[in-house]
């Protein structure tokens, strides 16, 4: 990978985040992951905005809390022809939190269809291909 890649998302804890037990509540990594995955799509192709989300696995490796420094690391794992999954690493204070795989797909919201990634935008995607 080169000195950009992965992309790399930071994340600001809310108190909100934090559970009875003081540690991050588990359901609030899928919304890190969510934020992470729309900083990625910014980062420099727009028309990924026609995607929607098809799968998501969390794999928790540790508890996160409230203080730890948070970051998202996105990169992409495979690109098929209508779809892509996004391999995501949750660090916390430095140390892998969680594993986040994700497929994506490409969507045409007027048909109600899947559609074939544009060369343009599978040509990005592979920059960022681990």
């Amino acid at each position: 990978m080169t000195a950009d890649r992965p992309h790399r998302c930071p994340i600001q804890i809310r108190f909100a985040d934090i559970d009875m037990m003081g540690h991050v509540n588990n359901a609030i990594f899928a919304t890190w992951a969510e934020s992470a995955r729309m900083a990625f799509v910014h980062a420099g192709q727009p028309g990924l905005m026609a995607i929607i989300l098809a799968h998501l696995a969390i794999d928790f490796r540790r508890q996160v809390e409230f203080g730890d420094a948070v970051e998202v690391l996105t990169s992409v794992e495979a690109i098929g022809r209508s779809s892509f999954t996004l391999r995501q690493q949750i660090l916390a204070a430095g140390q892998l939190a969680a594993e986040v795989r994700s497929v994506m797909v490409r969507f045409n919201y007027d048909t109600q269809r899947s559609e074939p990634i544009p060369p343009g935008m599978r040509a990005w995607l592979e920059t960022y291909r681990t």
